[in-house]
């Protein structure tokens, strides 16, 4: 006997996981299936899960209220050699 699950998510995310899963010659619904499986073989979360850190919050903060960005460049090399001189 089977059960059924039923999960509300955004439909630009469903989107792109059903993209994702296909690319890998998955549908969605055996991709939830091998998250569970492999969430009860681990005995919990396949992966970390944790809080991010304040300095990524702050980062975070500062784009979405366009605070504390750097100048634009004029081409990715000299933005690789501005993070450099920091």
């Amino acid at each position: 006997m089977s059960k059924t699950i039923q999960v509300r998510v955004d439909d630009v995310l469903k989107s792109n996981a059903d993209n994702l899963f296909a690319s890998l010659g998955l549908d969605t619904s055996t991709a939830i299936r091998m998250f569970l499986t492999i969430s009860i073989e681990n005995g919990g979360i396949p992966f970390e899960v944790k809080l991010p850190d304040n300095s990524l919050l702050q980062a975070r903060n500062d784009v979405l209220n366009r605070k504390n960005l750097s100048k634009p460049y004029n081409n990715a090399m000299d933005a690789i050699n501005a993070m450099l001189e920091d």
